[in-house]
């Protein structure tokens, strides 16, 4: 009976032990679950302590990460005004040659059209020069044809009681003008014909109809259609403008290689290209044919 119950109770230990191992397993593991929240707290506790610490540091600007990327700015801040005070120098200098070469293209232009000035002014004056010597010469060589002869009126006898009459004070007339329209080589010959004229070989009564002074001998005149339109030159059925290559032909058959210098309302100027010296052709002289004008390639 005793081993009976023996047994039993034996059995019954047996059968507690599987119930402990259970709970103590569970406790284990609960305290290992609190030691984890534990943790986890703590560390949560540390990094918020950490941004904390950070954030006060980089409010006092003392922050290590701050500070290399202030000097990284602080390196591309000095960099970039660098580069504009290099990219400032350098306009500056373009700005100053760009205006250096200005200036003397402004200085160049003036010395040109000064000398263009000069020299058009020049050619008008020889040009009213020899005007003003052709009028001589022609003056010298028709002798008094060109004096303005006085009006003859009669006189009446003045009676003794009559007051002396008062001369009369007028203007005098004043000398004619000749206005060229020929040539001076037309002229020229003109002027030989009429000296030749003036000298005849033997002597004529002047009752004789030989001392009637002969009409001028008329030249045949061929006609060239020229005019000016728009500062273009309208000539033989073509235009020709300022700087264009031409030939010039005068009567004598001599050819001049010419550049129009300038289109006139009634005259152009040519240049020579071998001299450079100018010329001046009114439309008189293309309508007479004293000149012609032919077309050239510029080179």
């Amino acid at each position: 009976m005793a081993n009976k119950t023996a047994g039993t109770t034996t059995t019954g230990t047996m059968t507690a032990n599987p119930d402990t191992e259970d709970a103590s397993e569970t406790d284990i593991a609960k305290h290992d679950e609190d030691d984890y929240v534990e943790i986890k707290e703590q560390m949560y506790q540390d990094k918020l302590t950490s941004l904390k610490r950070q954030l006060q540091q980089l409010q006092e600007g003392t922050l290590q990460e701050y500070q290399k990327r202030m000097k990284k700015l602080d390196q591309q801040y000095k960099e970039r005004l660098r580069n504009a005070d290099l990219f400032l120098q350098l306009e500056t200098e373009q700005v100053e040659r760009n205006y250096i070469k200005e200036k003397k293209a402004a200085v160049k232009e003036f010395d040109d059209k000064k000398v263009e000035l000069k020299e058009n002014l020049i050619a008008e004056l020889e040009e009213k020069k020899k005007m003003i010597e052709n009028e001589k010469l022609t003056m010298e060589l028709t002798g008094d044809s060109m004096e303005v002869k006085p009006i003859m009126t009669r006189k009446l006898r003045r009676r003794p009681n009559d007051p002396v009459p008062i001369p009369d004070k007028r203007r005098k007339p004043a000398p004619a003008q000749l206005n060229y329209l020929l040539t001076e080589d037309q002229i020229m010959e003109d002027l030989r014909t009429l000296n030749k004229l003036k000298s005849p070989k033997r002597a004529v009564s002047p009752s004789s109809p030989e001392h009637v002074p002969s009409a001028p001998m008329e030249y045949p005149v061929q006609r060239f259609e020229a005019r000016i339109e728009d500062g273009k030159l309208y000539y033989d059925k073509r235009w020709y403008h300022k700087s264009q290559a031409i030939y010039l032909e005068s009567k004598d058959n001599t050819k001049i290689s010419c550049v129009i210098s300038s289109v006139a309302t009634n005259e152009i100027w040519v240049r020579k290209t071998s001299d450079s010296t100018k010329m001046r052709i009114y439309l008189g002289q293309l309508q007479r044919g004293a000149f012609l004008i032919r077309r050239r390639s510029a080179a």
